[in-house]
């Protein structure tokens, strides 16, 4: 079983006064992780959570939403939350979809942002404070930070998922498009329970009320890319249909929506040697199938995979130090 970090002290420093003689402010935060069957990772995310270096940041809770999860999930949360009062654990008895996850966190949230992490994900110790620390810009309502797999980079698929990231990270650059771990003010009551793009459905509703979005590269999480070709088209496909969905419903479209801008990106996220040329190829094969796939699902299916198959090979950052 996983050991307690408690909360050290640095979480209890104050900032200096500033040169105009006020001191600076401090934000407060509500974490919010989802959970379904998460044992493998959850005590790693938990753990990072805790050992967050922080100075304008305030954690004032970290709420875990487990979702009729059948493994040892719960009892690992349980077990941080004997050390830790800002951890809190809500049942359901039955997997509604992540969207009705998110909006019981958001109906828990009591901090001036909430910051949405996935489970399979592990955080860096300034991770917070960076994705934090934009929010004292007003227009700003919604931050996204970097996701860097922990995949193999020698293998196929650790190739494709790196470079899936990569050129996320070229394009949130230019225009953010946010996922896997983002903060946003604590003004959404919550978002559509048929979406399978939670992120997406966020960013919609605060570019609806009139803020801006921001992406913070050096707010860093590590998370795990499919291992297998399979997994890989299963997850992407999935994804696609959540963005169809959501710009017919909402009117909203994701940055990554746009092939050829992806396309353009493609040079500043490989070399020229024949093994990054190859494979650069069959993942760009894999992702067309698979948003034709979507295209299937989504116009001739009418499919809304709002609660998705697990899948297991992106389970554990283990192994990323």
């Amino acid at each position: 079983m996983f050991q307690i970090q408690r909360v050290e002290a640095q979480q209890e420093e104050r900032s200096a006064v500033t040169s105009e003689g006020q001191n600076d402010r401090r934000i407060t935060a509500s974490i919010g992780i989802c959970a379904y069957n998460e044992e493998q990772n959850i005590g790693h995310l938990l753990m990072s959570i805790q050992n967050q270096v922080l100075h304008k940041l305030e954690i004032v809770q970290i709420v875990v939403v487990s979702s009729a999860c059948c493994d040892g999930t719960e009892d690992i949360v349980r077990h941080f939350q004997d050390g830790d009062q800002r951890i809190h654990l809500i049942t359901e008895a039955k997997r509604r979809g992540k969207a009705a996850a998110v909006n019981l966190f958001l109906r828990a949230s009591r901090g001036d942002i909430c910051i949405l992490v996935s489970a399979d994900t592990r955080l860096t110790e300034t991770s917070c404070e960076s994705l934090s620390s934009v929010f004292f810009d007003p227009i700003v309502g919604m931050a996204g930070g970097r996701p860097i797999p922990v995949n193999d980079q020698t293998t196929l698929m650790g190739f494709v998922s790196r470079l899936i990231w990569d050129m996320n990270h070229e394009l949130s650059l230019i225009e953010p498009r946010l996922g896997e771990y983002i903060a946003f003010r604590n003004i959404v009551d919550f978002i559509p329970e048929d979406t399978a793009v939670d992120e997406a459905a966020i960013e919609a509703a605060i570019r609806k009320k009139g803020y801006s979005l921001r992406y913070v590269p050096e707010a860093i999480v590590y998370n795990k890319g499919p291992e297998t070709v399979a997994d890989f088209v299963k997850q992407r496909r999935r994804i696609y249909v959540g963005h169809l969905h959501l710009m017919k419903t909402s009117n909203y479209r994701v940055a990554s929506l746009n092939c050829l801008r992806l396309l353009k990106l493609i040079p500043r996220c490989t070399s020229l040697s024949f093994k990054s040329i190859a494979w650069t190829f069959v993942s760009i094969i894999l992702e067309i199938y698979a948003r034709a796939a979507g295209s299937f699902d989504f116009f001739i299916r009418r499919k809304n995979p709002f609660i998705w198959e697990m899948i297991s090979s992106t389970k554990s950052t283990k192994g990323r130090d």
